[in-house]
C-alpha cells in the first residue's frame, strides 16, 4: 500500500518508519529540513515541503495513495489547514492526529476518517490498523507476536469456528468474539458497548459485524488478513 505522512515528530516519524519496515511505499513530509534529512535513510521518501501550501500538496501523487496521515501535534492550526486541504483534495482515507477534545470536534467536522489520539496510543498500533485491512485494533506483544481485533469477514458469517479449524489453517488462536450492543445510558442516551463472550464456544455461529480477538505471529496475522480481504 502507498501513504503519506505529514509531520514527522515522534510519532509521525515513528509511524512512517513502522509502516516502511512493514514493506509499504511511504512518503514522510515536514518543512524541518534536519527532520527530513536525519530519517531519509529509514523511511521510503522523505520530502521537505509545506503542508499548507495547496500549489506544492497537489502536486504529490494523491491519485495512487491509499491514506493520508497528518500527524502533526506541535502546531495544531497547522494540523487543521493541513487536514482541510487534503480533505478538499479528494484522498481515499484521511487520519489525522488530535491534539485536544476541541481539536477532535474540528476534525470530525471537516470529515476525516479516522482521528489519533498519540498520547493514549502507540505508532506500533497504528501502524498495524493502518497495515492490515479490517483490523480495528492491535496490541504488539513483541516484535514476533500480537493480539488483533478484526471483522469477521463476511463469507465466514454463519460458520462455527470449528468448522472454520483457523487454528491448523493458519496457526492462529481465536481468543474470544466481541460483539456491539447498544445500551441506554443514566442520561437516557443510546450508546454502543463491547460485549465479550469470554471463553469463546468452537461451535457457536459467527455473526455479521462480530469481532474476533485473534493471536499469533505477526506474519501469519498478515497472511490471514490478507487472504480473507483480497478475496472479498
Amino acid at each position: 500500500m502507498k501513504y503519506i505522512v505529514v509531520g514527522l515528530g515522534n510519532f509521525g516519524s515513528s509511524l512512517a518508519q513502522k509502516l516502511t519496515a512493514l514493506g509499504n511505499e511511504v512518503i514522510a513530509i515536514d518543512d524541518d529540513m534536519t527532520k527530513v534529512d536525519h530519517f531519509k535513510e529509514k523511511v521510503t521518501h522523505t520530502i521537505r515541503m509545506d503542508a499548507t501550501d495547496e500549489i506544492t500538496v497537489s502536486g504529490l501523487p494523491l491519485k495512487e495513495t491509499d491514506i493520508v496521515i497528518i500527524a502533526i501535534g506541535e502546531d495544531q492550526g497547522a494540523n487543521v489547514m493541513a487536514t482541510a486541504l487534503f480533505k478538499n483534495l479528494g484522498v481515499k482515507k484521511l487520519v489525522s492526529r488530535a491534539i485536544n477534545p476541541l481539536h477532535e470536534k474540528v476534525l470530525q467536522a471537516i470529515g476525516v476518517d479516522k482521528i489519533v489520539h498519540p498520547e493514549e496510543e502507540t505508532a506500533e498500533r497504528w501502524s498495524n490498523k493502518l497495515h492490515l485491512k479490517n483490523v480495528i485494533d492491535s496490541f504488539e506483544l513483541n516484535e514476533e507476536f500480537s493480539i488483533i481485533e478484526a471483522e469477521v469477514p463476511e463469507k465466514y458469517v454463519g460458520q462455527t469456528i470449528k468448522d472454520l479449524n483457523i487454528r491448523k489453517k493458519h496457526n492462529l488462536l481465536i481468543l474470544t468474539t466481541i460483539q456491539k450492543q447498544e445500551k441506554e445510558s443514566k442520561v437516557g442516551e443510546v450508546e454502543k458497548v463491547n460485549k465479550i463472550e469470554g471463553i469463546v464456544d468452537p461451535n457457536e455461529k459467527l455473526k455479521q459485524k462480530e469481532i474476533l480477538v485473534i493471536f499469533g505471529k505477526n506474519k501469519d496475522i498478515d497472511a490471514f488478513i490478507e487472504k480473507n480481504t483480497s478475496e472479498d
